[in-house]
């Protein structure tokens, strides 16, 4: 069955590029509402915004979904991917702001808002869209695929030049609280070379020590070190879930991404959808539903530290 939340949760803080601090509700939904954001400080205009893949507009290290009338919100990856790793279908997110608050730099406190305040079943099937056959998109040396699978499986690979990152690869199965477990707390990162220059920019005027993992080749400079030996990487595919949520329905298939950012997994949706062959939307059996993201999941899945 579709699920949404049982009752309201808040949150609040500073954007991590904007530096601007939002409050930000998720509020319950009926079945087939989908995903929704509305900007409660736009007085003028459509303040919603579908969370689409066809929403998305090209930005810089997040992503950013905008409607016809230009109303936007940025940084809503994190967010998506509690809400897919929480097993949410429906849910209206106000936001009094352009970006959603950066917290801790993962999906860590969303999640854990998520499941204070209850999943809540509604009476209608939760229907997917199977993988039917592969479909790649390339950018240099990157690369994103998506190909057919039993479940939802999610690979991942990065080579960065700090050596306090290197090479990292992982994979897991994203069934029956695996997100929440193993990836929900993984923070966002990035060099202190690349802090400097984007502060220059006018970008990460809200990024601190206590809301990225900070790196100076073999120095990690945020206090406490890394949460995982690998949390570069499985941020990489938390941002992967929260981008591919925006497929609009949960996928059963298998993403792989080789050096993969925010713009080519958009990408690779819109090469998806672009190709009727390439899915099939079809009603969950029971069977299937226990392999999506979120299916059984409960507060006793939540890593200590979130």
């Amino acid at each position: 069955m579709q699920n949404t939340l049982s009752s309201t949760v808040t949150f609040s803080g500073s954007g991590l590029h904007s530096g601007t601090r939002a409050r930000l509700r998720i509020l319950p939904a009926s079945a087939n509402y989908g995903i929704w954001f509305k900007r409660t400080d736009l007085k003028s205009g459509d303040n919603l915004i579908a969370a689409q893949w066809r929403n998305v507009e090209a930005s810089r290290l997040c992503t950013l979904i905008s409607n016809e009338d230009g109303a936007s919100v940025s940084t809503i990856e994190h967010l998506m991917a509690a809400l897919a790793g929480c097993g949410i279908h429906n849910a209206l997110i106000e936001v009094d702001g352009p970006e959603v608050p950066i917290l801790d730099g993962s999906s860590s406190r969303f999640v854990a808002g998520i499941l204070r305040a209850g999943i809540q079943p509604l009476d209608a099937p939760v229907r997917v869209l199977e993988i039917l056959k592969p479909v790649e998109v390339h950018d240099g040396l990157a690369w994103a695929r998506l190909e057919p699978g039993v479940g939802f499986e999610i690979r991942f690979h990065i080579d960065f030049d700090a050596s306090a990152i290197g090479r990292q690869d992982r994979v897991l199965n994203m069934a029956n609280g695996a997100f929440v477990r193993e990836l929900s707390t993984s923070r966002t990162f990035c060099n202190l070379a690349d802090v400097n220059a984007m502060r220059a920019g006018g970008l990460a005027l809200g990024g601190t020590y206590d809301n990225a993992v900070v790196v100076d080749d073999d120095k990690i400079l945020s206090p406490g070190g890394l949460r995982h030996a690998d949390e570069p990487v499985r941020h990489k595919m938390l941002d992967a879930l929260g981008d591919l949520a925006l497929a609009g329905a949960p996928l059963i298939g298998r993403f792989t991404g080789h050096r993969a950012g925010h713009a080519l997994t958009n990408r690779l949706l819109h090469k998806l959808f672009a190709d009727p062959d390439a899915t099939g939307l079809v009603s969950c059996d029971r069977e299937m539903a226990n392999r999506l993201p979120g299916m059984g999941v409960s507060r006793a899945d939540l890593p200590l530290f979130a």
